[in-house]
């Protein structure tokens, strides 16, 4: 007796929903409290807390002596490698920017090259030797802050990030970015990419969340040395610098809207010198 064939079985694969992590430490991380916010399609963004926030600023002050520790043209090399990994990447974040992708993206990558060449030429730009009257030699010479928290505009939302964040680590800074609130998904793209290049972990720390709720804790933790921060509303911008009175630290707030021309010249003297502190030297002179 013959035996029917076999009904071949159909199977339907359902895709997984993906949650993008958090980078801190260079390590990729979901927050604490086990909150994720949807970011459109079968994407979720981890919603950093405060303790998020103090771990991330635990490992950007753990890297910060070692980075400023390394050589201005160490330093360059590696944002020159960040760049090479970004175009290395071209067309999963072309995908991901929208309609506009293609030019952020260009722009992102050139002003990376930019940063990288200002690692080891800013000091001769913003340092100086002051004239004295006596036997003495008197240099003014600058360093970095320390760690520099960044809040990031909500549009462009991967050139905005890396706007604020390479004229601070070019210095010697390590950094805490909330990236955009309205889209994260360059920003998570951005942390695979640093994972796989030269920085040392904790360098950038990348956090994704509400501003509402992180400002606060950014301008208040004494750890966060200064304070960038661009794309914000008038309330935001009050939480940050009243925060940040009581405890003194700087903080510059870059006034919205401004086009993407304006983020391409965003690496030069003046956005270098927003993380830096000055200090004068005397040294007697040997005549």
């Amino acid at each position: 007796m013959l035996l029917p064939d076999r009904l071949p079985l159909v199977m339907t694969r359902e895709p997984i929903d993906k949650t993008l992590k958090m980078y801190v430490g260079g390590a990729f991380i979901r927050s604490e409290s086990g909150r994720t916010e949807p970011v459109g399609g079968r994407l979720r963004a981890c919603r950093a807390s405060r303790k998020d926030l103090r771990g991330a600023v635990e490992a950007a002050a753990k890297a910060q002596p070692g980075w400023a520790g390394a050589t201005a043209y160490l330093r360059g090399q590696i944002v020159y490698r960040i760049a090479e990994m970004l175009e290395g990447r071209r067309d999963g974040f072309v995908s991901l920017l929208g309609d506009n992708g293609a030019a952020e993206l260009d722009a992102s990558i050139d002003l990376l090259v930019s940063a990288a060449g200002w690692a080891d030429k800013h000091q001769q730009i913003l340092g100086t030797a002051n004239p004295v009257a006596g036997p003495y030699h008197n240099f003014t010479v600058s360093e970095a802050v320390g760690v520099v928290g960044i809040v990031c505009p909500d549009e462009p939302s991967l050139l905005g990030l890396i706007a604020l964040a390479a004229s601070a680590i070019l210095s010697g800074n390590t950094t805490v970015v909330l990236a955009s609130e309205s889209n994260p998904s360059p920003a998570a793209e951005f942390a695979e990419v640093l994972a796989t290049s030269d920085v040392p972990g904790g360098v950038v720390n990348i956090l994704t969340g509400f501003r509402e709720e992180l400002a606060p804790h950014f301008s208040s933790h004494r750890e966060i040395a200064g304070l960038i921060a661009a794309g914000v509303d008038s309330e935001t911008r009050r939480t940050l610098e009243l925060g940040a009175a009581e405890n003194l630290k700087r903080v510059h707030v870059i006034e919205s809207p401004i086009d993407q021309s304006d983020w391409q010249a965003a690496i030069g003297p003046g956005a270098i010198e927003r993380t830096l502190e000055f200090k004068t030297i005397w040294h007697p002179s040997s005549a």
